[in-house]
Order: structure tokens, then C-alpha cells, then sequence
């Protein structure tokens, strides 16, 4: 099996996922093969894994795909793999709100039966540092907490502070990483800026990364670590095969570029799967759908950037309204909801509902319970599915005379628009934990 370790830290802006990439980087530069995951439903670090290790980042999500499947996608994902890194969400025991450790980094750890490595924000502190890492060691026996990284250092005294305090804990240190501003990768509403919409940068902000993670760490400790784990009893996942198409392979086309960088590895391969010919295209750039398209799957990213952008691209809004209104399967998530609209910020989108978005000061983030309440291209009324919404974006009216969803958390409504065979909905869903979607999807292609 893989050696493995999971990245975390006591709370969120530690330092996560600079030094989960960093490493990635610095030992794929050693000529190992590393395979990165990331903890929960963020879409965004994957880039950077990616990025930094040359094969697709991938999520395990234990509260989507439930806790079943996080070992078998593991497996899948980091099959031949010499080295699996694994970052983790939020802090080491923060999980889906009042669940418990479900869908935590300490959860999934566990599931993976992987040793942990915490990085410590160490700039306000020093000797009170070994009563932090204790608290964190102590708190699961079932957690291995195998070394501490200690980051935002600010001096060589302050390191020493640090490492006398450390001692009485019992919890090596496998990194000291100075203060880099250089190293920080920029944000906004939603997070760090994806990859694709920087990729030069993002390129240089990996290989810093990577240099500092190399400077600052013990690279041959963290390796022995890792290949401490023991072996992990899981059979790889694998999407369901279909049946050989009896004539051509259906085209799905889906969206990506710089505006629609938010998807999951697994949906291609389970639409690949189900017989489908998957096209990527960029609505920023093409005038058309990719030829003979059959179905179209929009994902989630950043149109409200783009939108001047989106709009300016008249003849592939018509060919996207067009192939809705031929009866043929659509399938939009978040950013795809908005650029189905009428408008988003009253600039035209695709006019395909009867709806219009605008940017909102409010964020809307967390786990969700979803019914379908009507039957659609993606499961008929009834199916169960846990998501996620992640958004700055209102759209008004929220439901259609269809809706998509039905949600209880944190209130109960109904959400988004099923209309012909279109479904659009803020939600994100994971298709690995209803691999029957992307079949149904395909089944209506043609």
C-alpha cells in the first residue's frame, strides 16, 4: 500500500496548504510518484496539488460520498503512487457542523489509518506551543499524531524557544518554516485564486513553496513517517462500467477554462464510464459546443469574474440556450445556475431560466441534505443526495415552478429548477456517491 500522511493543523489559515503543496512539490522533484487528496469539498487546492505533483488532486469527502468510500476513492486515486499527501480542512477535528467528527481531517486520518503531521501558526507564541500539540495529541488515541511542522517562525531564538517546549511533549518536530510572504498565494470572495486563472504564477508560488518546504523540513523523517502506515484493507473504487454503446459514443461536453474551474475528478471518469465521449470546452474562448454534443455539464468556478467576458460570447450563449431548449440533458452547478440566467449583475447570460443573479455580501457555505423533489436527467423524485453550496451570488426567484432540490438545513426549501431536461442548483454534489447520476445522465444523451 501507498505511504501516506495527512497535513492538518489546529484551525483554518495555519498554513495548510502551503506546506501540503510544498511537499508535494519537493518530493516530486525527487522522482516520486505523489498522489495528492484533499480533505472535504474544496475544489480549489486540487489545482494547486495538481499543479505541484502533475496528477488530477482529488477530494475525499466522507460526509458526500459517505465514510465507505473514502478508502476505496484513496486507493483508486493513489493507485502506483510512491507517496500519498493528504490535506486536510479546516482544524484537525473541525467536521460537519453538529456531526460530530464527520467528514473531519481526524476522520478521515483514521479511515486511512495514516499518521498525521501538524502545522503549528507558531507567531504568537513559544513555550505555550507544547500544551497546544499536546491537547491536539491526546484528544483521539485512535489519531496518530506523528510530528508537528511549526510555521510563521520569526527568528532563530524563538525556534529554540519553540523546540525546548516541544521536548516535553514527546511530538517530534519535522519542519520549521520561516515567515514567507512570498510564498502566499492571493484570495478573494471564495478563497484562494484557482490555478487556471493564474497559471504563471501559480507555477512560480509552487516551486517557492516547494523551496521552502525543502529548506525547512526533514524530508527523510517525513518519508519514514509515511511509510510507517500501515497497510490500508481497501478494495481501489472503479465507476460502474456500462454496457458497449451499440453506435457512436455520446458527446458530453463540459464547461472549464478560467470561469468554470470547480469539478471533480470522478465525474469525467464515471461519464466516461457510462459510455459517454467527454469534451472540455471554454466558454470564455469557444463560439460553439464541441461537435455533435449530446449533453452538457456546467460546473461551479467564478463567472461573476468573467461575466463581461461570458456575455461578449453571444453565439455560444445561443448554441448553450439552443441545446437546452432541444430537450437534451444540462446539468449546471452554481456557476453553471448563473450563467443558465437571464442575467447575472445585469449582464446577459444564457437566458435558459427564468431567473437573475447578482453578487451578494452574504456567504452561503456549508453540508446539505437534498430530496429531489421532481424528476430530472440527473435522478428521478425521491433520490437522497448530501452536497455542498459554497457562493457570494443570490438568484431570484431561488426555486423554479420545478424545483431541483429540497433541502432541511439550515432551513427547510426548495432550490433550484428542473425545466425540460435541464437541472441547475447552487448545490454541488459528488457523483461518486450516487454513481447511478452519471449514467442517467448519459441515458438521456442522444
Amino acid at each position: 500500500m501507498v505511504a501516506r500522511l495527512v497535513i492538518a493543523a489546529p484551525s483554518s489559515g495555519a498554513g495548510k496548504t502551503t506546506v501540503a503543496t510544498g511537499l508535494m512539490a519537493a518530493f516530486a522533484s525527487r522522482g516520486l510518484s505523489v498522489s495528492p487528496h484533499k480533505v472535504g469539498p474544496d475544489y480549489i487546492d486540487p489545482g494547486y496539488h495538481a499543479l505541484a505533483t502533475g496528477r488530477p488532486g482529488r477530494n475525499l469527502d466522507a460526509y458526500m460520498c459517505g465514510t465507505e468510500l473514502v478508502a476505496p476513492l484513496f486507493a483508486h486515486g493513489s493507485r502506483g503512487c510512491d507517496l500519498a499527501v493528504v490535506e486536510g480542512v479546516m482544524g484537525l477535528y473541525d467536521g460537519a457542523a453538529g456531526q460530530g467528527e464527520l467528514a473531519s481531517t481526524a476522520q478521515v486520518a483514521k479511515l486511512l489509518r495514516a499518521p498525521v503531521v501538524l502545522v503549528v501558526d507558531a507567531s504568537s507564541q513559544s513555550r505555550s506551543v507544547a500544551a497546544l500539540v499536546h491537547g491536539f495529541a491526546s484528544w483521539d488515541p485512535r489519531v496518530r499524531l506523528g510530528g508537528v511542522i511549526l510555521n510563521k517562525v520569526a527568528s532563530d531564538r524563538h525556534e529554540e524557544l519553540l523546540r525546548e517546549a516541544l521536548e516535553e511533549s514527546g511530538v517530534p518536530v519535522l519542519g520549521v518554516l520561516r515567515r514567507a510572504p512570498a510564498v502566499a498565494t492571493p484570495s478573494r470572495h471564495l478563497g484562494l485564486i484557482p490555478v487556471a486563472e493564474r497559471q504563471a504564477q501559480a507555477v512560480d508560488a509552487v516551486a517557492a513553496q516547494a523551496e521552502q518546504v525543502r529548506n525547512g523540513c526533514d524530508l527523510e523523517g517525513l518519508l519514514a513517517l509515511a511509510r510507517s502506515a500501515p497497510p490500508l484493507d481497501a478494495e481501489a473504487w472503479a465507476p460502474p462500467a456500462a454496457p458497449p454503446p451499440t453506435g457512436r459514443r455520446p458527446v458530453v461536453a463540459v464547461a472549464g477554462g478560467a470561469a468554470f474551474t470547480f469539478s471533480y475528478a470522478e465525474h469525467g471518469e464515471l461519464l466516461r464510464a457510462a459510455g459517454a465521449e467527454v469534451v472540455t470546452f471554454d466558454p470564455l474562448r469557444d463560439e460553439s459546443l464541441p461537435e455533435g454534443t449530446s449533453g452538457l455539464v456546467i460546473g461551479g468556478g467564478f463567472p461573476e469574474m468573467y461575466a463581461a467576458e461570458l456575455a461578449a460570447n453571444e453565439p455560444l450563449r445561443k448554441a448553450v440556450a439552443g441545446l437546452a431548449a432541444s430537450g437534451a440533458p444540462v446539468a449546471a452547478e452554481c456557476a453553471g445556475l448563473l450563467y443558465l440566467a437571464r442575467s447575472l449583475d445585469g449582464t446577459p447570460m444564457c437566458g435558459v431560466l427564468d431567473a437573475d443573479a447578482r453578487m451578494s455580501e452574504r456567504l452561503t457555505l456549508g453540508y446539505r441534505d437534498a430530496v429531489a423533489v421532481n424528476d430530472s436527467v440527473l435522478a428521478p423524485s425521491g433520490t437522497r443526495m448530501r452536497g455542498h453550496e459554497f457562493h457570494r451570488t443570490v438568484i431570484e426567484p431561488g426555486a423554479g415552478p420545478l424545483a431541483a432540490w429540497g433541502l432541511r438545513q439550515p432551513e427547510r426549501r426548495v432550490e433550484g429548477f428542473v425545466r425540460g431536461g435541464v437541472h441547475a442548483s447552487y448545490v454541488h454534489t459528488h457523483w461518486a456517491g450516487a454513481p447511478g447520476v452519471a449514467a442517467r445522465f448519459v441515458g438521456h444523451c442522444g
